[in-house]
């Protein structure tokens, strides 16, 4: 008893849209729990390689026949456990997270978390042109929505619990704490609150924490130098961000036309076309496989012809729209960075004649991931700081201003292109646009909103109701009655209106909503008379624990606005 009690008091102090410790508390928890799947898969992608090219060699075979069966068969490995999972929920990464989150409060089906699990363990460890990130952010969020989801907490607090559960999967996928924070509030939630931001930042540091005990200190571009320019260079990067807006918007327009070619080809289809594609180009250029940033740098350390980087940049490119496109479980981020490093590269040759002997290429590979992710993402500061936190280098910060706007501007306003995952949503006819009203009132659940302090009667005659209230006029009054093997709940007040056959009393019915839910559901409810009530119940739809009045929720709704 005393445990149901405390879990009451936390899910009531979760209700509240406000920063408390137990918020912080959960944040804590929630980052853990999604920081250990994610390691569990980085492992499992490791793993799967590993074992499979291992089994490979014992049939002799050569590098480049092992490259070309391991993403055939990835993609039946795949196809075989979308099988048992269902078909239908094969809708994965983040655009499908951000569409949970907007409007169904982050709540993830575990069958899609299953198929992202090991369709994009598999994926990765096929050399597929896909990231990590995908997943990690589906797994993030899917892992700490489960555990609000458990313990019944309010859906405001379950959506907060999402975006922490996002921020440590990204922190502890990339050791980017402070980017994951940032990526959460804008791209996912595209709001900045403080109540959400503080539970997200240690959500994101714990995963930044155990990532750093698992694979150790180091940044994933830290052995990128970073050397500093002249001051004439800047006025090159602001055209080098120009032309990697156009790199962006040519991706993503080719993205979305493979998406539309084969909408109608069955998926069993488009993902064997997609590791046949793969296969291909490994074939061909084995280095044009997967999306790691090692590779980039061991590519980078061999000082490679032009010819040769700018061939890579086209093979992962056209691998990358492919996989994708075609609907192979992995993200997006991490083949847009490796496009924009070896785009940096290679547009580095333009002026590397009038630069010093020193080598700029790093330079040059780390800006392009910044003017790449801005451009495809829309997310310009979740851009900066990944690339800062990336190769730990806080000098980058005012080139990388000078390629990102430039990308940016170019890209949506002279180009017209949008957030890749906007486009993708709209492809998916996903829905994640949500009203003001809506917004406002989501972030507060009904157990903060309402009343506990109402009399209740059973079946009493309208004499007694109207002596009660004579005596107590401001006292809510709930008239109970017995409706065959259901009871119903009825607001019982003096009816105001100026009818001329108005009846003393007015019998208002009320719905009843779990208390799990938000003033945005009593909004939905009430709106189309402004008038009446709900109430609330927590396990049984038959108990009432509290009554939310249409007065009431205007007052929590001008509060929220104001």
């Amino acid at each position: 008893m005393p445990g149901i009690m405390r879990l009451q008091s936390l899910r009531h102090e979760l209700a509240h849209p406000r920063t408390s410790v137990q918020l912080c508390l959960l944040g804590i928890i929630a980052g853990v729990t999604s920081a250990l799947l994610i390691v569990l898969f980085r492992l499992g992608i490791e793993w799967t390689q590993t074992t499979g090219l291992a089994l490979l060699s014992r049939f002799e075979l050569s590098d480049t026949l092992a490259w070309i069966i391991l993403p055939i068969a990835a993609a039946v490995l795949i196809l075989i456990i979308a099988f048992f999972t269902g078909f239908k929920h094969y809708r994965l990464g983040i655009p499908f997270v951000i569409h949970r989150v907007k409007k169904h409060y982050g709540h993830i089906p575990w069958r899609t978390t299953v198929n992202q699990f090991f369709g994009g363990m598999l994926a990765l460890a096929g050399g597929f042109v896909v990231g990590r990130e995908g997943p990690s952010v589906h797994l993030g969020a899917a892992g700490s929505s489960l555990f609000g989801q458990t313990l019944r907490l309010p859906q405001n607090s379950i959506r907060t619990l999402a975006g922490c559960g996002i921020a440590a999967g990204i922190s502890a996928s990339f050791n980017t704490p402070l980017a994951a924070v940032i990526f959460v509030m804008e791209v996912v939630l595209r709001e900045y609150k403080i109540h959400i931001f503080v539970p997200v930042m240690l959500s994101a540091a714990c995963g930044s924490v155990i990532t750093r005990i698992v694979f150790g200190e180091g940044n994933e571009l830290a052995y990128f130098s970073f050397s500093s320019f002249s001051q004439w260079v800047y006025l090159y990067l602001i055209v080098f961000g120009c032309l990697l807006g156009v790199l962006a918007t040519l991706f993503n327009h080719t993205l979305m036309t493979v998406m539309t070619a084969f909408r109608r080809v069955s998926m069993v289809w488009r993902l064997l076309l997609a590791s046949l594609i793969t296969a291909i180009g490994g074939a061909l250029l084995p280095e044009s496989l997967g999306a790691n940033f090692e590779d980039v740098n061991a590519l980078f350390s061999q000082n490679p012809e032009a010819l040769l980087v700018l061939t890579i940049l086209l093979m992962k490119f056209v691998l990358a729209t492919c996989a994708i496109g075609l609907g192979i479980p992995g993200g997006i981020i991490g083949p847009v960075m490796v496009i924009g490093m070896l785009a940096g590269a290679f547009l580095l040759i333009p002026v590397s004649h009038w630069l010093p002997r020193e080598d700029f290429t790093s330079s040059f590979a780390l800006l392009g991931i910044a003017g790449m992710l801005t451009a495809v993402l829309h997310a310009p500061l979740a851009a900066l700081v990944a690339v800062m936190e990336l190769s730990y280098r806080p000098e980058i910060i005012l080139p990388a201003i000078l390629v990102i706007v430039p990308a940016y501007v170019t890209a949506t306003q002279f180009l017209g292109n949008r957030s890749i995952f906007i486009q993708q949503l709209d492809f998916q006819k996903l829905p994640y646009a949500i009203t003001s009203i809506r917004e406002a009132l989501e972030k507060t659940g009904v157990q903060a909103a309402m009343e506990t302090d109402f009399k209740l009667f059973y079946d009493a005659p309208e004499e007694a109701l109207q002596k009660f209230l004579a005596d107590s006029p401001t006292q809510l009054v709930i008239q109970q009655s017995k409706f065959e093997l259901d009871l119903k709940y009825a607001w019982v007040h003096y009816d105001v209106s100026l009818s001329q056959h108005a009846h003393p009393i007015s019998y208002q019915t009320m719905t009843g909503m779990s208390s799990q839910a938000t003033l945005a559901e009593v909004y939905e409810q009430l709106n189309s008379a402004r008038s009446g009530a709900v109430y609330i119940y927590d396990d049984n739809p038959s108990t009432i624990t509290g009554v939310i009045t249409w007065n009431r929720l205007q007052s929590f709704l001008q509060r929220a606005q104001f």
